[in-house]
């Protein structure tokens, strides 16, 4: 009689030919246990296997994998290089209408590869690999996965951003239900770990909408993920727009009623913010300076001093023709000539304002904006944005004729009770938000 692991490979090999593969997912999930048992054998399996034939047989072993202990009782890369070859193999050249059969295996795959290199601090390993895998299993560019969210972890680790930019710059339409299993955390860290690249970047506008995002998403408690978004949401709001925007009204009220008792300090940075004083925002640094580094947002709050700095600057611009680099420095509270000369050559070379400096005598002449808006890059720019909003208002039509044709749309258009609705079943994937509490260390009053 043949062995359970014999009755598996199989099972796959005649349930894959005759391409009865919703039948080989429920067998796969049976034999957990049965591959976890027979671990030492579990690379002869994926000899007998054929990539392309076999793709869900070799998914869900090169998953087992994960939790069987090395052989050799060590826990470093060149232990596991053989796994990570295998999966880069497997990666690269599985059937993609077979995994597509079990996308939340698919998923688990890329989660514990990983989180497996984030133990081993070698991120870099699997960037490209996720990228490829996250094309292998989308339907399309703008569809998020719960795998985008492993990928900006790996590129922040790193320090390496831009393959994370080649997705996170395509505005998310769909979200991936990966059989039902798309867990909330996982589109909470892509936002967030998004907003963090963005910042890092420099693009405060980006960033602040991808933090605004991972704080309205709909709850019933404040995740962790949620409370460190809304901090950098604070700080990059500040070096924005010079004040903490209000959140939209959709925001959960829970959100509105807990987020803001438990990111106190924040609150009173931004308060001190308010008075335009470099002073009071630097005794605030210093108060917290603990609580600021133990969140790894003392770089942020820095730059949010710099940027009141660069402010108070440009407010001299609209009283003063002509200053010394002594009263500049006097007006805003800088340590003196230098740094004032500094921070005025910066923000000239950035656009932010226009002057010049004499150097013989250190005075600053304030000049006024020269663009006339009359230049072919202006123009350039203009259709560019002009594009943008065209392809914006056409995406919104088309989800807005897709939500009027659903079956629950139709039912309370014509006044039926909740009831006859459940009966419709579920609604579309395609949806651009996503329902649920997260896992990750919810804070709850």
């Amino acid at each position: 009689m043949a062995s359970a692991l014999e009755q598996f490979v199989n099972n796959v090999q005649t349930l894959s030919k005759q391409g009865n593969f919703r039948e080989l997912c429920e067998i796969m999930i049976k034999n957990v246990d049965v591959l976890m048992e027979n671990g030492q054998h579990l690379d002869n399996v994926l000899e007998t296997l054929d990539l392309q034939q076999h793709s869900l047989g070799i998914l869900v072993v090169l998953c087992v994998k994960f939790s069987v202990p090395n052989p050799n009782g060590v826990n470093t890369a060149d232990a596991y290089k053989p796994l990570f070859d295998q999966i880069q193999e497997f990666i690269i050249g599985c059937n993609g209408e077979q995994v597509r059969f079990a996308p939340d295996t698919y998923a688990e795959l890329c989660h514990l590869f990983t989180a497996k290199l984030v133990h081993l601090e070698i991120p870099l390993r699997g960037i490209d690999l996720l990228c490829r895998a996250i094309r292998k299993i989308q339907l399309f560019d703008s569809q998020l996965t719960s795998i985008h969210a492993d990928l900006c972890q790996l590129c922040l680790l790193s320090k390496c951003f831009k393959p994370a930019l080649e997705f996170l710059d395509i505005d998310i339409t769909g979200i991936g239900q990966e059989g039902g299993q798309f867990n909330s955390e996982h589109f909470l860290l892509y936002y967030y770990y998004g907003g963090i690249i963005y910042t890092a970047l420099k693009n405060y506008n980006r960033a602040l909408y991808f933090f605004e995002v991972c704080v309205t998403t709909p709850a019933m408690a404040v995740s962790y993920i949620m409370l460190e978004a809304y901090k950098k949401y604070i700080l990059v709001s500040l070096i924005m727009h010079g004040k903490v925007l209000n959140l939209p009204r959709y925001t959960s009220q829970v959100v509105n009623r807990y987020v803001k008792p438990l990111s106190q300090q924040y609150q009173e940075l931004a308060t001190a913010y308010q008075m335009n004083s470099c002073e009071e925002v630097q005794k605030i640094i210093n108060k917290y300076q603990h609580l600021f580094t133990r969140d790894h947002n003392m770089g942020l709050v820095k730059q949010v001093l710099s940027f009141l700095y660069k402010k108070n600057i440009q407010r001299l611009t609209k009283t003063f023709l002509t200053l010394s680099l002594s009263d500049v420095a006097s007006r805003v509270q800088l340590s003196g000539p230098t740094d004032a000369e500094k921070y005025i050559l910066n923000m000239i070379e950035d656009g932010e304002i226009f002057a010049t400096i004499n150097q013989k005598d250190g005075m600053v002449v304030f000049h006024d904006d020269p663009e006339k808006y009359n230049s072919p890059q202006m123009l350039v720019k203009l259709e560019k944005e002009m594009a943008a909003c065209m392809e914006l208002d056409k995406r919104v039509l088309e989800m807005e004729e897709e939500v009027v044709l659903t079956p629950q749309y139709v039912r309370k258009a014509c006044g039926q009770n909740e009831q006859d609705d459940q009966t419709a079943g579920p609604a579309p994937t395609n949806v651009t938000n996503v329902q649920g509490q997260s896992k990750h260390n919810a804070y709850s009053m």
